[in-house]
């Protein structure tokens, strides 16, 4: 990877949760357009290392198992070549392989931009768990989806919260909590800009 102060990671855009069948129908419709942006500018303009991350679930029944073709990567990422692939399966791309942490230290990268899917559950562990190690986060909101859930909650019992419900929550536990600084897309690529 490139020695540089700002890398760009693309958490989980794969074919599988496109499978409204199985997730639900997505909070952020534009999702896709807005990590285009992102990741055309870090092609372009080199801001910084492009990292691709793919969950490769041990779950046979999920869509994002590797012998479902759901794991693919969106066709707008497919053909690119980033400068580290990193693949896991836990919601954490520092659990993945190769090493994340290790791979951004060596570059001596302190700046992460964190996009992708879904908003509350990897895009958000990731972001808590750079921002604990030391990094400076930046999350654009508006490149990120997820999914509605509904659930019992002992003591609060049958809850149910949209998808955008959900990634409200994310950005207050995200700013509140000081992991990382929700913004948005553009705001990103402006500040690339000068």
């Amino acid at each position: 990877m490139p020695t540089t102060a700002t890398a760009l990671i693309v958490i989980d855009v794969q074919e599988g949760f496109g499978r409204e069948d199985f997730w639900g129908q997505p909070a952020n419709l534009d999702v896709e357009s807005s990590i285009a942006a992102l990741v055309e500018h870090w092609r372009t303009r080199r801001p910084g290392p492009l990292v691709i991350v793919r969950h490769d679930s041990a779950n046979p029944a999920s869509p994002l198992h590797p012998g479902d073709p759901g794991n693919r990567l969106r066709p707008f990422l497919a053909a690119i070549q980033p400068d580290l692939l990193i693949t896991k399966k836990v919601n954490s791309a520092f659990y993945g392989e190769p090493d994340l942490d290790g791979r951004l230290r060596a570059a001596e990268i302190n700046d992460l931009v964190i996009c992708g899917v879904q908003t509350n559950m990897c895009v958000e562990t990731t972001a808590r768990m750079a921002g604990n190690l030391g990094y400076r986060v930046q999350v654009p909101l508006d490149a990120t989806s997820t999914f509605g859930l509904a659930d019992t909650v002992p003591g609060f019992g049958d809850r149910k919260f949209s998808g955008s419900d959900l990634m409200v929550a994310t950005a207050l536990n995200l700013q509140r909590g000081s992991f990382a600084k929700v913004t948005s897309t553009a705001a990103i690529l402006s500040a690339e800009d000068r």
